[in-house]
C-alpha cells in the first residue's frame, strides 16, 4: 500500500523523528533527513512504513496488518497538523536564528501511547547512553521482525512485558522500580492508549495516575502521543540550564525560572527547548561528568 501527502514547508524526517524517545539509532527504525523506516504497533497490528521525502511531497510505503492505519494516519505522523511558522522570534535573536536552522523540525504525533512510554520510563534519572542501551536490550530480547523487507524491529508488545516479572529485566540492566512500572503500564496499556484521544491537560492527568509517571514523563508522553509542541518536561537535569544558559547567560535555573523564560513561547515552549537542546548550546558543568554505568556493579 502507498500514498503521499504534501507538506509545506516539509519536515525533515531525521529531526521529526530523531526528537522521539529513543532517537535515530532506535532499532525500531532507520532515519535520515529524507527517508525513514518506522515500526510500530497500530490498533490493526503491526506496520512498517518506509517514508521519503521530495521536495513538498512525502511519499509512503507501509507493510503488514496495520497498513491501512498507518497510511490513514501518514499526516499526524509527519507533523502535518503542527504549524511551526507560527512559532514566536520576536524575544530573542537566538530563537529567530534556531527557527531558520530548524526549519524541518515538526512535532510527530505518533498516537502510540506504550510505545512513547517504555523509553521514557527507561530515560527516568540515567544518562542518555544508559538509557539507550537499555531500551535496545529490551527490544531486541522481547520484540520481534517487523513486517517488510527492512531488517527492523517492533518494540515488545504490550501483553508479552505485562507477563514478566522483574528477574527477566535484571540482565538487560534495568533496575526493578523501572521494571515494576513497565510492567504496570504494560498491564494497563489499553487504559493509557485512550489518552491518544484527549487533550494534553486530560491526558496527563491519566498518566499521573500512575505511580511512577511524574511531570517529566507525563510532557514527554503528551509532546510525542499526542503531538503537543507545548509540553515542557519539567524536572530534566540539565533543561532549566540550558534554557537560562542560553537566553540570559544564567549558568544554573530552576524549573520555575525555565518556564518563565519559556512562556513568551507559548504555545511552543516544548519547540523552544527542543531547539535550544538540539542546537548543542550547553550552560557551563562545575561539577564531575555523569558517567555511565553498569548495572553489574550495582
Amino acid at each position: 500500500m502507498q500514498r503521499t501527502i504534501t507538506i509545506d514547508p516539509p519536515p525533515d524526517l531525521r529531526l521529526l523523528l530523531g526528537h522521539l524517545n529513543g532517537g535515530v539509532g532506535h532499532p525500531t527504525h532507520k532515519t535520515t533527513a529524507t527517508q525513514a523506516w518506522r515500526a510500530s504497533r497500530t490498533p490493526a497490528g503491526p506496520s512498517t512504513l518506509r517514508m521519503e521525502v521530495d521536495g513538498q511531497r512525502i511519499t509512503a510505503r507501509a507493510w503488514g496488518p496495520g497498513s491501512e492505519w498507518s497510511l490513514e494516519h501518514l499526516p499526524e505522523l509527519l507533523g502535518a497538523a503542527d504549524d511551526p511558522d507560527s512559532f514566536p522570534t520576536n524575544h530573542h535573536r537566538l530563537m529567530r536564528e534556531l527557527k531558520r536552522r530548524f526549519r524541518g523540525l515538526r512535532i510527530a504525533r505518533t498516537e502510540r501511547v506504550h510505545e512513547a512510554i517504555v523509553p521514557i520510563i527507561l530515560g527516568q534519572v540515567v544518562t542518555t547512553t544508559e538509557a539507550h542501551r537499555a531500551e535496545r536490550a529490551l527490544t531486541k530480547a522481547y520484540g520481534e521482525p517487523a513486517p517488510g523487507p527492512e531488517p527492523i524491529t517492533l518494540q515488545p508488545a504490550p501483553d508479552v512485558l505485562g507477563r514478566l516479572k522483574y528477574e527477566d529485566f535484571h540482565p538487560l540492566g534495568i533496575g526493578r522500580k523501572k521494571a515494576l512500572l513497565i510492567i504496570e503500564v504494560s498491564r494497563r496499556a489499553s487504559r493509557l492508549e485512550e489518552i491518544a484521544t484527549m487533550s494534553s491537560v486530560n491526558a496527563d492527568k491519566r498518566l499521573r495516575a500512575v505511580r511512577g509517571i511524574g511531570p517529566w514523563s507525563s510532557a514527554l508522553v503528551v509532546s510525542e502521543a499526542l503531538g503537543d509542541p507545548d509540553a515542557v518536561p519539567v524536572g530534566d537535569y540539565h533543561l532549566p540550564n540550558t534554557v537560562a544558559w542560553a537566553l540570559t547567560g544564567e549558568a544554573r535555573a530552576s524549573d520555575a525560572r525555565m518556564l518563565e523564560l519559556l512562556e513568551p513561547y507559548r504555545p511552543h515552549r516544548y519547540r523552544a527547548a527542543l531547539m535550544l537542546k538540539l542546537s548543542g548550546i550547553g550552560a557551563p558543568r562545575y561539577g564531575p561528568r555523569t558517567e555511565a554505568r553498569s548495572f553489574a556493579h550495582f
